[in-house]
């Protein structure tokens, strides 16, 4: 269950632990922090000077390129030391945040996120006990109020945005490479909260050793989906055909752990970017060369009855007829049938009638046996 503060701007996934007995944390909430008095009190001044807040974002981002880029590369530990950040942050009495030790590339990331934070960093012990140690600073005010992953979509659309309106020929031609990129990963989409690429190694483990000699890389792209891409091969049209072999049990694991809402097949460059996704059109996806494929339906000439030959519906009509008719014929047969006045010698003249058919039988019964003695 998702539990929030009261002004719903601080959020936590924890487990409900109802029973009978007790109603567990469904009743459960956050405190709110200085960030959503901070919220509270722009919300009231917008109020007062009738300021629409969302006609005045701006696109500025608060991070360095080697920040975003860095952050790229391992979003979902990237956002966990961003987490840390922000906390040291907001807490007054802290002065002083050291991390475990670590590899470089990853202290380097550390250092370039202090300096936007406005934070004074050092590397201290020798390898392999080497950690990264944060210092608050006079310069420091405020943690940003962006987050990385905010700024990489942010950095996204504007990259988009600024691209130069190309003629219909270009773009045609642009498609028409991305369509023809063979296929080469999955893509999961929408993927449940709180995943991480150790618990999907172990989940899709069974199914993806299936597909033997192939190697997937499994990762998350700012989009916040997830692809699984297939390390370079000598045969892209076996790995293809590999992949859509294998897309039905992935698709059928994948939605029994409900780990991601939908399972695609997708082509993607070294950088992540997807290429395109098999709901594209292009070679390997149904289009007008399937629907050249299907032979038309071929035209059946209409049939001609021979001479004296009556049709389905000259029989049904004609039968109908016949068992109204014979109806009519039973209900006067009844209507004709006299109506007994005295039915007590109705019943004896028919016990009598009974009683001489039976004697008769017994008569002819004895007769046989006198014959045969």
């Amino acid at each position: 269950m998702l539990i929030t503060c009261e002004c719903q701007h601080l959020k936590q996934e924890i487990k409900c632990n109802a029973s009978k007995s007790s109603e567990g944390n469904s009743k459960k909430t956050l405190s709110c922090d200085d960030e959503c008095a901070r919220l509270a009190r722009n919300q009231r001044l917008a109020l007062a000077l009738n300021i629409d807040p969302e006609a005045h974002k701006d696109d500025h981002i608060p991070y360095s390129n080697d920040t975003l880029k860095m952050f790229r590369e391992n979003i979902k530990w990237a956002q966990t030391q961003e987490r840390e950040f922000r906390v040291f942050a907001a807490d007054d009495t802290e002065k002083r945040l050291r991390f475990k030790p670590m590899p470089a590339h990853q202290r380097a990331f550390l250092h370039s996120l202090s300096e936007d934070f406005g934070f004074d960093s050092e590397s201290v012990d020798p390898e392999p006990h080497r950690h990264v140690a944060v210092f608050k600073t006079p310069r420091f005010v405020t943690a940003p109020m962006k987050t990385l992953l905010e700024c990489v979509r942010i950095r996204a659309a504007v990259a988009e945005a600024a691209l130069p309106q190309s003629t219909t020929t270009d773009a045609d031609q642009r498609k028409l490479q991305s369509n023809n990129a063979p296929l080469n990963g999955f893509l999961l989409s929408r993927p449940r909260f709180g995943l991480t690429i150790e618990d999907l190694r172990s989940d899709l483990a069974p199914t993806l050793d299936t597909a033997r000699p192939l190697i997937f890389d499994i990762s998350f792209l700012p989009t916040e989906e997830i692809v699984l891409k297939t390390r370079p091969s000598p045969t892209p049209t076996l790995t293809a055909t590999s992949l859509r072999a294998l897309k039905p049990a992935l698709s059928s694991l994948v939605a029994s752990k409900r780990l991601a809402q939908a399972t695609h097949l997708c082509a993607l460059d070294p950088s992540l970017n997807i290429l395109r996704r098999e709901t594209d059109t292009g070679p390997d996806s149904a289009g007008w060369s399937q629907v050249a494929a299907k032979a038309a339906a071929p035209r059946t000439a209409p049939r001609q009855m021979a001479v004296g030959e009556r049709s389905v519906f000259t029989v049904l009509g004609s039968k109908l007829k016949d068992a109204k008719r014979r109806k009519q014929e039973e209900e006067e047969e009844r209507r004709k049938k006299v109506v007994v006045d005295d039915w007590e010698e109705e019943v004896r003249k028919e016990e009598e009638e009974e009683e001489e058919t039976v004697g008769e039988q017994k008569k002819a019964k004895g007769q046989t046996e006198e014959r045969e003695l």
